[in-house]
């Protein structure tokens, strides 16, 4: 299949592979808009199953990020980048050092930051070959601490007061009681429990890892759930924080929730599937709306700011989801059309 004509092609502007053969290294950079500023995203190290699933994953993940800044409200468009591996089993300096020079090579047009298998110290090691690398020199912190780079308690701060507001406006109550079924504890799926505990929220949960599940079962009285269970959970709220495309026809059926708010992105598998929840009276919560936390995070660590002038950003999350879900109601349509009819009415500009 010609690259061009690649399903989630999207008309990216740029899309660069690399095989460092002396390290191993296998990477893909996408580029897919760049109206509003230089693209910025994460790098994201991954044991794909295939050559063709990375390069879904980053052509999906690039577009995600152009939306989710628009929606944001910042001056940058969106990329991505995916290395294939096992972080776990592969990942080494010399690695990181050729994913740097991958990223340099681009010569600005892609700025990377951290996202899963990855972290602020590789990050470090990749800046040894690029001055192209965003969230290591961190100074604010949303919770006014120490700030060490990690987007992660941005992006799940987000997802919390997102969630929050979703569950206000679908199910009009607060969060003391409600039941939340979540998918993946990893960085921000954690940091997304721990917020949800102490609001009162019951908590299921699974992972990938048996040590994360043990940690929120014993640290946030959860209750533990098999990974491919936790669509059947009797909950009110499913919150998706591991990989993409995972609510489809199939999950879907499955699902007893009223709300979906998560941070995964490219939460669903089409954007049809956004109609197939607003048939089933589901309110979705469009994933690069309520997960944009981590990326305004990157944002204010690049311009003069504050603690608090970069909590504020994160929390004006909640407002614009509650645009989205009156725009839905006013149109009748799902809540995933609207929001990207909004994103282009702001990047297309």
């Amino acid at each position: 299949m010609s690259v061009f004509q690649h399903i989630e092609f999207d008309s990216h502007e740029h899309l660069a592979f690399c095989h460092d053969k002396e390290t191993g290294l296998k990477a893909i950079i996408a580029i897919h808009n760049t109206n509003l500023g230089p693209s910025l995203g994460g790098c994201r190290m991954w044991p794909y199953a295939s050559d063709d699933e990375a390069l879904n994953d980053v052509l999906r993940l690039s577009k995600g990020m152009t939306y989710k800044a628009a929606m944001a409200d910042l001056n940058q468009g969106g990329g991505k980048a995916v290395i294939i591996g096992d972080p776990r089993k592969i990942k080494t300096t010399e690695l990181m050092r050729a994913m740097g020079r991958f990223v340099e090579s681009l010569g600005g047009k892609y700025i990377s930051a951290e996202d899963s298998g990855m972290s602020v110290a590789d990050l470090k090691v990749m800046a040894e070959h690029s001055s192209h690398i965003a969230g290591i020199e961190a100074k604010f912190h949303v919770f006014g601490e120490q700030a060490d780079g990690n987007p992660a308690p941005s992006t799940a701060y987000g997802v919390f007061v997102g969630l929050r507001s979703t569950v206000e406006f679908g199910l009009n109550r607060d969060l003391k009681g409600v039941k939340v079924a979540i998918q993946g504890l990893g960085h921000v799926g954690m940091r997304l429990a721990e917020h949800l505990y102490k609001a009162g929220a019951k908590l299921y949960v699974t992972d990938i890892f048996e040590e994360n599940i043990t940690k929120a079962v014993a640290e946030f009285a959860a209750i533990a759930v098999k990974p491919d269970e936790i669509y059947d959970v009797d909950a009110d709220v499913f919150a998706p924080c591991a990989m993409g495309a995972i609510v489809n026809p199939a999950t879907i059926k499955r699902l007893k929730v009223k709300v979906i708010a998560g941070a995964a992105n490219n939460q669903l598998a089409t954007e049809g599937c956004g109609q197939l929840l607003k048939d089933n009276h589901i309110l979705y919560a469009p994933d690069y709306v309520i997960n944009a936390g981590g990326i305004i995070d990157i944002y204010h660590q690049k311009i003069p700011s504050s603690h608090d002038a970069m909590r504020a950003h994160i929390e004006r999350i909640s407002t614009t989801l509650v645009e989205v879900y009156e725009r839905a109601a006013e149109l009748n349509l799902a809540t995933n059309i609207v929001a990207n009819q909004i994103a282009e009415e702001r990047f297309n500009k």
